[in-house]
């Protein structure tokens, strides 16, 4: 078979981006695609995007915000901090948003994540449509009971996270050629921000007076009343359109990137018996601890993001000393493939072998500098969780592949068991 790198060269400039990108998402030649591009061009410079394969290249590109920025995220989000790089703003709400997030509750928060996938498990005759019940409806109620988000419709709020992560993620300038109507989904996506507006601005309203009334013996323990109470300490620069921005974005953030990445973890454990095997002896175990590599090296092998996208601010070279040096320019845009830079000698002893034993700390599931997720404590309970609930069912299969609908994330998928 003729090299990926042989068949990109052999074909005009303007047509290897839409090749390169049906390897990238392809499960069967992306890994050895990756393999050959971090050996022989670890920077592939294309037309539209330059695609960055190596682990240490891409922890550059991710750690570096003052030199490969989230412009791109900017259209999209606005004002929101994680659309910014080093800005007082962001600093300053994310902090915040840090300090709200109850990391001493993630024991209890997981116990509660447990019981309730077992229930909605336990309710269903041996078979279940995991993406709208459990993925994605797991995390929504976590969101109503442990975020504050009390009254909302579930359906609205799967739809507020779904099209925004749909816009921000997977419908750049890049991605346009492959996408029927970039439009529609702009449109879907600001049509969802004013829907989940409207939605947070009475929630917060109601919680003000409640906050206001309650005074210090008031209930504050979820985090949009935590907020709310900031702002009336007048401490900071913290208003109440603050807040809703703030807490819209702990909703975006939690309900469609769980979804995807429980449905791709799970996918790929069934898809390797032995594996699913040990796994599922693993989440049958008391202690749930034993059980989470397996998630997360199911996610090396299966991410949800197989890269990253950065803007260059300014001229930098990149895979420097290898022999394949390049030099990326202000204003193009970068992907660093984190898929590959996971399977980089490099930055992964036995990157080939499946090791649930693997310190995870320079993985990139949840991202590395200052736009990690920043959500990643109460994710890295709540995936595994998830999870561990659906793999401990006996005689677990699925009837078919999750079903994408022409997009890059899990729509449907049948499950079945004993």
């Amino acid at each position: 078979m003729t090299g990926y790198l042989a068949q990109l060269d052999a074909i005009p400039a303007e047509q290897r981006w839409a090749m390169a990108r049906g390897w990238l998402f392809d499960k069967a030649d992306a890994r050895p695609f990756f393999a050959e591009l971090r050996a022989d061009r670890p920077v592939l410079i294309l037309p539209e995007v330059t695609l960055v394969t190596r682990w240490a290249d891409c922890m550059t590109v991710l750690r570096r915000h003052n030199t490969f920025g989230v412009d791109l995220y900017k259209p999209k989000q606005g004002d929101y901090f994680m659309a910014q790089d080093d800005t007082a703003a962001h600093w300053r709400e994310k902090s915040l948003m840090k300090a709200i997030l109850d990391r001493e509750k993630i024991p209890e928060m997981r116990e509660w994540i447990g019981e309730r996938t077992r229930d909605i498990l336990a309710a269903a005759p041996g078979e279940i449509e995991i993406v709208r019940q459990v993925s994605r409806g797991v995390p929504v109620h976590l969101v109503e009971e442990w975020f504050g988000f009390r009254g909302g419709d579930h359906d609205d709020m799967i739809q507020w996270s779904y099209w925004n992560q749909q816009d921000a993620f997977w419908n750049q300038p890049f991605d346009a050629p492959f996408i029927d109507d970039p439009e529609r989904i702009v449109r879907k996506r600001k049509k969802a921000i004013f829907m989940m507006f409207l939605y947070l601005a009475r929630l917060t309203a109601g919680r003000s007076v409640a906050v206001k009334i309650g005074g210090a013996g008031h209930d504050d323990g979820d985090p949009v009343s935590r907020l709310i109470r900031m702002t009336f300490a007048d401490m900071f620069r913290f208003n109440l359109r603050d807040v809703i921005s703030n807490v819209g974005g702990l909703l975006i953030g939690a309900v469609e990137t769980t979804s995807h990445c429980v449905v791709n973890a799970v996918e790929y454990l069934l898809e390797n018996p032995d594996l699913h095997a040990e796994a599922r002896a693993a989440a049958l175990r008391a202690e749930p601890e034993d059980f989470d590599g397996y998630i997360f090296e199911a996610l090396r092998y299966r991410p949800a993001f197989p890269y990253y996208f950065r803007t260059v601010k300014r001229d930098t070279l990149l895979a420097a000393g290898t022999g394949h040096e390049e030099t990326v320019h202000t204003g193009s845009t970068v992907l660093a493939v984190t898929y590959s830079a996971m399977f980089d000698p490099e930055g992964f002893a036995a990157p080939d072998s499946f090791d649930p034993q693997r310190d995870f700390s320079d993985s990139f599931t949840f991202g590395q500098g200052i736009h990690s997720c920043l959500g990643r404590h109460i994710a890295a309970v709540m995936v595994p969780e998830i999870a561990r609930q659906i793999l401990r069912l006996d005689g677990l299969s699925a009837t078919a592949a999750p079903d994408y609908r022409s997009g890059r994330v899990p729509e449907t998928w049948q499950l079945n068991w004993r």
